[in-house]
């Protein structure tokens, strides 16, 4: 009967259906992990062809724009041959109308333009607001404030001649004047309205975004067009570890300005989908926690439950002894006042004496062993003279000692006689009735260490915990309860240890036996 293997089995199928609970878990969460950051990156794709739609409205845009600005060069053409002529009447040819050209100059309402000097001094400007410049120089004199404006207008209307925006008219011979022009203020307008729309669609669409964080970064890729991520994140330093960080999860998206310009989308993974991925683990260590501390629990009411099985049944079978055993006694007695052979009698009563014995043991490890300071030498080679008038002639029993010197260990005497007797008896087994049965004693710091060394078949690495279980037995008909009885002894009653030293398979093996001082 083999109550430990059952009982491993029972283990093992428990264990590999937990194995598998947890393995479906993981790979479930998994599964959604990996279909939620798809959708992410489907929706960062898609952000990109929206960004990439927006430059091609915005190129449509522009070249509208270009339209219009055309359109207006030629109104100031028109504007500057119509000053020409006003500047120039004496090229008047009789077609020519004076009038004509002074209203083509009035009715310029819109596009602001300035007319300077071969020196660069102002001569006319028109459609210039200089309400702005009255409020920046309000506390100087008029004349000063004159001065201030002309020198603003002309300082602004050469920035309109680096973009080209500008006519030269020959007025009369080595005099030349310069004929500028801005956009006009409804172009600026529309340039205003469509740059207000893009910012908002770049806020709306990147800025806004609260569930994949993203960088959308210029062509060279050290500026940053629109994020949704923390701002320190985004200082120079900083900014090159987000872009390898987010490089790591997903590949940038590039998208295509024209004219060889461009703009990469970098995203990561939002914070959710890190949660989840961590979540399976998380998952398994609470499970995993849930287990072991459900297992010492359940260990904790086991062993007190064994506890309680073992003290019951040590006391119940001493007192089942007890009553047979005072019924033997009084028939010794009464065989010694017959004519009974005298050996008879003398036989009986060392049967009743081991019998005592037994019901002492029992007794004391159900009630609780008193340890007392005596000399285990004397215990274990009385026991050992017992056991050789008991085992088979062919086993070789031999008590060795270090010290010759009692060696005084709180223990009690018939429990540790009934561990020797044990380990003596199981060894014997192993070795089938004939071989050598080694003791050693010896003293090592605070321990006495007791070796019983036997000539058997020996244990596997594996049989050497297995081999204490209640249950485990080599034995056809064994109960497997030897060993763990010596174990239960041992630890519990005397606070020591047992354990396989050490054991070969056909060589033998070695019990030590360790009690404290």
């Amino acid at each position: 009967m083999d109550l430990y293997s059952k009982k491993q089995r029972w283990k093992i199928g428990l264990l590999i259906v937990a194995l598998a609970t947890i393995g479906v878990s993981l790979v479930v969460s998994n599964n959604m992990v990996s279909k939620i950051a798809e959708k992410e990156k489907t929706k960062a794709k898609q952000w990109a062809d929206a960004i990439q739609k927006k430059v091609e409205l915005l190129k449509f845009t522009n070249a509208t724009f270009d339209q219009l600005r055309i359109k207006e060069r030629s109104k100031i053409e028109v504007v500057v041959r119509a000053q020409k002529t006003v500047l120039n009447p004496s090229a008047l040819n009789v077609n020519q109308d004076l009038a004509f050209a002074m209203e083509i100059i009035q009715e310029n309402n819109d596009i602001p333009v300035v007319l300077l000097d071969d020196n660069n001094k102002l001569s006319q400007y028109k459609n210039i607001d200089t309400a702005l410049f009255r409020t920046l120089i309000s506390s100087q004199t008029e004349k000063e404030y004159i001065a201030f404006l002309e020198d603003s207008i002309v300082q602004r209307s050469l920035t309109w001649k680096e973009k080209g925006r500008f006519f030269t008219i020959n007025v009369f011979e080595d005099f030349n004047m310069t004929y500028l022009y801005d956009d006009s203020k409804a172009l600026k307008s529309l340039e205003k309205s469509r740059d207000s729309l893009l910012l908002a669609f770049n806020r709306d669409l990147i800025d806004g975004s609260n569930l994949v964080p993203v960088l959308l970064l210029n062509s060279s890729k050290d500026s940053v067009i629109g994020s949704n991520i923390d701002a320190t994140r985004l200082d120079a330093k900083r900014l090159k570890i987000s872009i390898a960080e987010f490089s790591r999860q997903n590949p940038p998206i590039k998208i295509d300005l024209g004219e060889g310009n461009q703009n990469w989308l970098y995203f990561d993974e939002s914070p959710e989908v890190k949660q989840l991925i961590w979540f399976p683990y998380i998952q398994f260590g609470m499970i995993s926690l849930i287990v072991i501390v459900g297992y010492l629990i359940f260990s904790t009411y086991r062993k007190a439950e064994q506890n309680q099985v073992w003290a019951g049944m040590a006391k119940e079978t001493a007192h089942q002894l007890g009553t047979p055993l005072s019924s033997l006694m009084a028939w010794v007695q009464h065989l010694e006042t017959t004519d009974t052979d005298p050996m008879i009698a003398a036989e009986m009563q060392k049967d009743l004496v081991r019998l005592e014995k037994i019901t002492d043991r029992f007794s004391k490890i159900g009630s609780g062993a008193k340890l007392l300071p005596e000399d285990l030498v004397l215990t274990i080679g009385n026991n050992l003279e017992y056991l050789r008038a008991r085992l088979s002639s062919k086993v070789s029993i031999t008590l060795e000692l270090l010290d010759e010197k009692p060696i005084i260990v709180p223990h009690n005497p018939p429990l540790m006689e009934w561990v020797i007797e044990n380990i003596c008896k199981n060894a014997v087994d192993a070795m089938e009735g004939k071989g050598i049965l080694l003791i050693t004693m010896k003293m090592q710091q605070n321990w006495v260490h007791i070796d019983i060394k036997d000539t058997g078949k020996g244990l596997t690495p594996k049989q050497f915990k297995s081999v204490f279980e209640p249950g485990f037995s080599t034995k056809k008909r064994g109960w497997g309860l030897g060993l763990t009885l010596v174990k239960r002894i041992v630890e519990d009653n005397h606070k020591g240890k047992v354990f396989v030293l050490r054991s070969e398979i056909d060589k033998g093996t070695t019990f030590r036996i360790s009690l404290p001082l």
